[in-house]
């Protein structure tokens, strides 16, 4: 019994003794204060210049949209549905007979309950809302319209009036700009970037470089991004600085200018079906929209 006794306590002191062992050494090797330094993000290595180039440009709006609604009323949800519908159908099949890259057509389509009404002991006018006391319904269609082809805007507009909507909203215009617009601008923010580094090198005696990096957001020339260190493209070794550069050519070319847009061509002749006057037609001119756009060159100095 008691050598029972001892060699439980012999196993409880070495399992004590387990429990008080030391840490490892890599343990306290973590619990070192941190260096006092960062590493130095890679634009500090060695002398460079950030130009910020801000182009803008003003073009015709080449998108159009309105909505128009069309409402009808029933005591049956089918039958103010379908006379909805026939107000809609001839509209409908006018504007797409322009096709899809001129004019998209798109539908939907709401039931209201119309409840019976009463007068109070006060000769006050109340609505029912029980669902045993609806007296009609009302089918209301939203017919929304995207002009795509500016030259068909007059006479889809005139169109949607003449099919007597309940309510028709207001045109508007919006710019969606092509690729190649989208193009030349990012060009003319780089040379703009490129102009405004030359000024900057020559103002402080010093000589322009090579290209080390080309932003298209603009981003990399914001404040916060420089001051904190951000390492852009930059590798991990010392070397990083060799990782950003961006190939550039070595003279620099004003970037040509931009061609300004085609005339509208003459309106089509009318869809089949569509009886629309000239004298309906409301005269529509596209607004001017504002395009914006940045481009970020870091260029090495020498």
């Amino acid at each position: 019994m008691r050598t029972l006794i001892i060699s439980g306590l012999i196993g409880l002191g070495l399992a004590q003794g387990a429990l008080a062992a030391p840490t490892p050494a890599t343990t306290v090797a973590n619990d070192q204060p941190p260096p006092l330094y960062e590493r130095a993000p890679w634009w500090m290595r060695s002398p460079i210049i950030a130009a910020n180039g801000v182009v803008q440009a003003h073009m015709a709006a080449n998108r159009a949209a309105f909505s128009a609604q069309f409402s009808a009323v029933d005591p049956s949800v089918a039958v103010a549905t379908r006379k909805a519908a026939d107000q809609v159908r001839a509209l409908a099949r006018t504007l797409q007979a322009y096709g899809a890259d001129k004019a998209q057509v798109e539908t939907s389509l709401s039931i209201t309950a119309i409840y019976q009404q009463y007068r109070d002991k006060d000769g006050q006018v109340q609505t029912y809302s029980q669902a045993d006391r609806i007296e009609k319904y009302q089918a209301n269609i939203s017919f929304n319209v995207q002009v795509r082809d500016l030259s068909v805007l007059e006479r889809a507009y005139a169109a949607t009036m003449s099919a007597h909507p309940t309510s028709i909203a207001r045109i508007y215009f919006s710019l969606e700009p092509s690729n190649e617009t989208n193009t030349a601008l990012f060009g003319a923010a780089v040379a703009d970037a490129a102009r405004r580094a030359r000024l900057a090198a020559d103002a402080t005696g010093a000589r322009l470089g090579r290209a080390m990096l080309i932003d298209p957001t603009g981003r990399a020339c914001e404040t916060d991004v420089l001051v904190t260190g951000s390492t852009i493209g930059a590798g991990e070794d010392a070397g990083g600085m060799e990782d950003v550069t961006v190939a550039a050519p070595k003279q620099y070319r004003e970037a040509p200018a931009m061609a300004p847009p085609p005339p509208a061509p003459p309106p089509p002749p009318p869809a089949p079906g569509e009886e629309v006057n000239a004298a309906d037609l409301l005269p529509q001119q596209p607004p001017l929209q504002s395009l914006e756009r940045k481009a970020c060159v870091i260029y090495a100095l020498e």
